[in-house]
Formats: structure tokens, sequence, C-alpha cells
């Protein structure tokens, strides 16, 4: 497949990628499956997922794209770079495989971050319904005039700046602390505003711990990755470990030869609260059978990893919920604002692209053999062939 191919530009066209992907995967499972589960809130939404068993449950590979909506275009594109290149690899006797497409349906149809009720479903898995409590984030509150404004946007370049300014002045008072987790960790107070987690728990949030509850009921051994975009360096993948991974990113990074890792804490990342990677941790302990687990989210960097570009990736979240919600002052502001949001979470750029299908196959090659899903001898077809290329090359010049 030509890079291009891999991506995806309507929620339709991926979805029916990933359902023709099926035939494939039949070349090693005869009896996978294709799975749907229709959103009650709309009969075109669909969260689809297959589901491929070995005939010995020894091991299982879990991939999720989509959490986040408009993210899941990148997340599908990564699918079906392990199908074609790593699905081969498996050991299919031992080695099931269960692939998640759309998690947030709503929210990838119409390029969106949240689904179809405002709700961050990576801020929306919690397991105790008092943790869904208003006052959770003091520090959101005392930043509503600056991330929950209640106005259509108007995006012009005077406006544009003076928001720079506006959220240096907030940082500055509020301190490092208190500004990452009012802006990042997650909100239950504001229904309209970014990064709200709900009252209560999402239906795409209950499929999803539904199935992975019955998978963890069936596998000793389970690995699961979820694929995301928008934080870290433009061209660096960064594997984000749970708070809750025994392991330290320095000592993930040599087991898994990948050089960005990176743990959702303050030090390392940022802290969030009703993350699925973060709970998945808590849900495994239900089920004595899991011997061996592993999770964490593929953040494909976009804007970049700076102090400007983390401004700019607020402005625009921010400026994104103005628009859907209270509607934009003229028409080029809200052109402006649909093209710096796509940009933040599906940049177009072939260069952004291609290093990030290169990331995802070094993070395959690393975590399936660290975790013992693919023999260590054994590396994906185009790693191959780029040996093969070298090898060449090496004769041509002797």
């Amino acid at each position: 497949m030509s890079i291009e191919a891999y991506f995806c530009t309507t929620y339709e066209e991926s979805r029916q990628q990933f359902i023709d992907s099926l035939p494939l995967i039949r070349q090693y499972y005869p009896g996978a499956e294709l799975r749907t589960h229709t959103l009650s809130t709309d009969a075109n939404l669909h969260i689809d997922w297959i589901m491929a068993r070995p005939p010995r449950r020894e091991r299982l590979f879990i991939q999720t794209s989509g959490e986040h909506g408009i993210e899941g275009y990148t997340g599908a594109a990564m699918q079906q770079l392990f199908l074609r290149e790593y699905l081969p690899a498996l050991d299919h006797q031992t080695t099931g495989i269960v692939l998640v497409h759309a998690l947030n349906p709503y929210g990838m149809k119409y390029h969106r971050k949240v689904n179809g009720q405002n709700v961050d479903l990576n801020r929306n898995f919690i397991g105790d319904p008092a943790g869904f409590d208003p006052a959770f984030n003091p520090a959101a509150r005392r930043m509503e005039a600056l991330v929950y404004p209640q106005r259509k946007i108007n995006a012009g370049i005077i406006n544009r700046n003076w928001y720079v300014l506006r959220v240096l002045w907030a940082a500055l008072i509020l301190g490092r602390k208190t500004f990452m987790a009012g802006s990042l960790m997650g909100q239950y107070c504001f229904p309209d505003g970014i990064y709200y987690g709900s009252t209560g728990q999402e239906e795409e949030t209950r499929v999803m711990l539904d199935l992975f509850r019955g998978l963890f009921a069936a596998y000793p051994r389970v690995l699961h990755l979820d694929m995301h975009t928008g934080y870290g360096p433009r061209y660096q993948m960064s594997l984000v470990n749970s708070p809750r991974q025994p392991a330290s990113s320095q000592e993930l990074s040599s087991r898994f030869h990948y050089p960005l890792v990176q743990k959702a804490d303050p030090q390392e990342f940022y802290a969030l609260y009703g993350d699925l990677v973060d709970y998945l941790y808590e849900v495994v302990q239900e089920f004595p059978r899991v011997q061996q687990f592993y999770t964490a989210a593929c953040e494909f960097g976009t804007y970049g990893n700076s102090l400007a570009a983390g401004i700019r990736s607020l402005r625009t979240m921010v400026f994104e919920m103005q628009a859907r919600r209270f509607g934009a002052a003229n028409p080029r502001s809200l052109a402006w604002v649909e093209d710096q949001f796509d940009e933040l979470y599906y940049p177009r750029e072939a260069r952004w692209r291609e290093k990030a299908l290169a990331d995802m196959r070094q993070a395959f090659d690393g975590i399936l053999a660290a975790e013992g899903f693919l023999d260590r001898q054994v590396t994906s077809p185009r790693a191959i062939m780029q040996v093969i290329e070298a090898i060449l090359l090496m004769e041509i010049t002797l």
C-alpha cells in the first residue's frame, strides 16, 4: 500500500476499509468475525471490532482506535499497518487478536474529539459513580473564563494573539501545576467545556468495558495498544504508560528498543483522570487468570512539544468548542478553526504520515517481541526489506 492508502478521509471510507480487512484476517484465522455495536443515538454510527480466536488461547493482542473521534483516522491507519506487516508473523495457533475501529464513531465522522454528548471518552473511564464529582478538579473552575468562554468565536488575528497573552498570564498567576490540571486533566462541572468527563459512564465506555472484561476472562497474557494523536514532538510518536505501570520509562524504553517512553504524570507527560489505559489496570485485577498484562497509548505528536505549541493546542481546543457550541462570528473564523483542529489531530502532511508509520513499525517490532508475541528473530516485512537493501548496497559498494 502507498502511504496515503493507509489514511482515509471519511468515517465511512475508513469503516469500509476496516470491514474489508476481514478476508485477510481469515487467511490466518478462518473463524474471525466482525462484531458491531450501533449507537443508540444514531443508527448510522457504529463501534466495530474484529475478533480472531486461536485454537489455544495463550496470548491476546488488542489494538483500539478512535477513542478521541478524529484521532481514529491515524489509529485506523496503524491497524492496517499491523494487519499487512505483522499479522503474518504471529503464532496463529496460540495468539488471538481484537481490533476495535472507531470507539467514538460520532467524533470520527464529524471530525470532533468528543462524542455526541460533548464527552471526552478518555476522561470517562471511572468505575465508582462518586468519581464523577463536579468538584473533583477545582483548578478547572479557576480557569473557567479562559477555557470555557460562552460566546461566539471570532478567530481574527487580534483575538488569536490576545488569547495567547491571556494563557501566558494565567500560567504565570496560577502556576504550572494548577494550570495543567485546569486545562488538561479532565473536568466534570462544565458540560459544554473541553475535556468534560460526564456524570456517568457513556454508552461507548460501557461497550468497551464489557468487551475488555470478556477478553480478560479468556486469555492469560494480554497486550493492548490504544492509538492517539496530538500531544508530543511532531515527528516522534510517544509511548505513554499509566502511572500504575511498575516499570520506569527508562526500563521500558530499553526493553522495547523505543526512544520516547513516558508516563501520564505531571513530571513526564501530563496527569489524566478517567483514562482508559489507566483504568484497565484496575479492571484486570478482577481476573486472576491474567498473568501478564501490558497496556499503553501510542501518541503521535502534531503541533510539537514547545511552549508555543502547547498554547496553540489549548487555543485550538477552546476555539473549536466555542465554534461548535456557540457558533462563529463569521465564515472565515469557522474555516480557520476547523483547519487548525484538523491539523492538531489529523495532519495532512505526507512527511508526518510517513514518519508516523515508521514510528509505529519501530514500536510494533519492539513491543510485540518483548511481550512474547513475535519470535525475537522475526521482524516486519518492511524491516526485512531494509536489511536486504542494505546488503545489496554493500555489495554494490564493494
